[in-house]
C-alpha cells in the first residue's frame, strides 16, 4: 500500500508546460473544424488525418519523440497538457493517437535502430497510423491467454490468428501485436513477443464492427498466414510480456481515461449557465468537478513518474478504473437529469450528445482492459492475492 501512496504525490504542472497550453489554444481555434458537440464528443475515436498532419507539422505527434526522429522532444507534462486541450476540445485525434501514446515509445525504447530509423519519422510526420492488436477472440483482457502464433520460418516469421476491438485497424497503416511465439496458452505470460505489422500485407484481412451508436471504430482482424521478415520482430523473443506491461502504463494513465465525457459536461454546464440549474443540478455538477479535479491530479503524479522514465503499471490501472467509472456515470446522471426536469429548456445538441455517449460509454471500461482485470492487477499491486 505504501509504495501506491508514494506514488500519488500532488503534483503541479511546470510553468513550461502551463506556457504550452496558450499555444495549443491558439492553434486550436484556428485549425479545430467546427462541429456540433455530439460530433466533438467522439474525439479520440474521430479520424481525421488532416486534422493530424496539421498537428504533426507543428511537431505535436510524437511530441515526447527525440528532435533526432522528427518529435518535439519534450516531457510528458507538456504531452498531458496537449492531451487535456484537445480532448477538452473535442479534437478528432483518432488518426495519431495510438502512434503517438504508445507505439512511437515502445519503438524508441525496445525497437532496433533499423525499426527507430524507419518508424519515427514516419509517426512524427503524420504519415503512419499504427493500431494494437492485443484482445483476441475468447480472451478479451486476458492478454496472457493469446493463441495467435508466430513460427520461425525461412526468411522470418508465419503468423496465424485473430485480434479483435482493434481500434481503428482498417484505417491504420501498421499494427503491434502481441502473439505467441513459444509455448501455449497455458504458459501464461511466457513466450509472447511483439512484432510489427503492415496491414497491407497479403494474407491480413480486416473486418470493421459496427457499435450500437452506428460508427465503426473497432475491428477484426484476421492473419492467414502472413510472413514477417525478422525485422519485424520489435525487442527480443520471449519479452512480449514486459514490453506490453510498459505500453499499457502509457495507455492507461492519461487524461483521456476520464476525459471521454467531458464535451457532454461542458455543453450540459453551459445549458445549467444559461437557464438556471435547479439545486440537484448544483449538488451534481459539483460532485462532476470535485471527481474530476481528483482524477486529472491523480493523471498528473503518474505523469511524473512517466516523465522521470519510470513504469507505473498498477498505478495507471487504478487511475483507468476510477476514471472510467467516472466518465461512464456523466451521460447516465445528465439524462436521468434531464428526464426529471422535463419543462427545463433542453437544446437538440445537448439531447444528441447525451444520446450518443449513453449508448457508447459501456466500452469506456472495455478499451485498455477491462474492470476486472485490471481490479486484479490492483490487488496483486497491493498484496491482496
Amino acid at each position: 500500500m505504501s509504495h501506491l501512496l508514494d506514488a500519488f504525490r500532488l503534483t503541479a504542472l511546470p510553468e513550461h508546460a502551463e506556457a504550452f497550453r496558450t499555444e495549443v489554444k491558439h492553434f486550436l481555434a484556428e485549425h479545430l473544424p467546427a462541429v456540433s458537440a455530439d460530433v466533438r464528443a467522439r474525439s479520440w475515436t474521430g479520424f481525421d488525418a488532416d486534422f493530424s498532419r496539421k498537428l504533426a507539422g507543428r511537431g505535436w505527434v510524437g511530441l515526447t519523440l527525440p528532435q533526432a526522429y522528427g518529435g518535439a522532444g519534450l516531457d510528458a507534462f507538456s504531452r498531458f497538457v496537449l492531451v487535456e486541450e484537445l480532448l477538452s476540445a473535442g479534437a478528432p485525434v483518432a488518426a495519431h493517437w495510438i502512434a503517438d501514446r504508445q507505439s512511437g515509445p515502445l519503438i524508441l525504447k525496445f525497437g532496433s535502430d533499423a525499426q527507430k530509423d524507419f518508424y519515427l519519422p514516419r509517426i512524427c510526420a503524420g504519415r503512419a497510423f499504427f493500431c494494437i492488436g492485443m484482445s483476441e477472440p475468447n480472451s478479451g483482457s486476458d492478454l496472457a491467454s493469446v493463441r495467435s502464433r508466430a513460427t520461425r520460418c525461412e526468411g522470418g516469421w508465419r503468423l496465424s490468428g485473430r485480434k479483435i476491438w482493434t481500434t481503428n485497424a482498417h484505417h491504420a497503416d501498421y499494427m503491434i501485436a502481441l502473439v505467441r511465439t513459444s509455448g501455449s496458452p497455458e504458459d501464461r505470460h511466457n513466450g509472447l513477443s511483439q512484432f510489427i505489422i503492415d496491414l497491407r500485407q497479403p494474407g491480413v484481412s480486416v473486418r470493421p464492427i459496427v457499435d450500437l451508436a452506428g460508427d465503426a471504430h473497432f475491428s477484426e482482424v484476421a492473419f492467414d498466414d502472413v510472413l514477417l521478415s525478422d525485422d519485424a520482430l520489435v525487442g527480443e523473443e520471449g519479452s512480449g510480456w514486459k514490453q506490453v506491461n510498459a505500453e499499457l502504463a502509457f495507455e492507461r494513465s492519461g487524461p483521456e481515461r476520464f476525459y471521454s465525457s467531458v464535451v457532454l459536461l461542458d455543453l450540459w454546464a453551459d445549458t445549467l449557465r444559461r437557464h438556471g440549474a435547479s439545486a440537484a443540478d448544483t449538488v451534481l455538477l459539483g460532485s462532476f468537478l470535485t471527481q474530476l479535479s481528483s482524477l486529472r491530479n491523480l493523471s498528473l503524479a503518474l505523469t511524473a513518474l512517466l516523465a522521470r522514465g519510470e513504469s507505473p503499471v498498477v498505478e495507471a490501472a487504478l487511475v483507468k478504473d476510477i476514471g472510467t467509472e467516472f466518465e461512464q456515470s456523466i451521460p447516465a446522471a445528465i439524462a436521468n437529469s434531464i428526464s426529471t426536469n422535463p419543462n427545463a429548456p433542453v437544446g437538440d445538441e445537448l439531447y444528441r450528445t447525451v444520446a450518443y455517449l449513453n449508448q457508447v460509454a459501456p466500452t469506456f471500461s472495455l478499451r485498455g482492459g477491462t474492470r476486472e482485470i485490471l481490479r486484479g492487477m490492483i490487488a496483486r499491486g497491493l498484496g491482496l492475492r
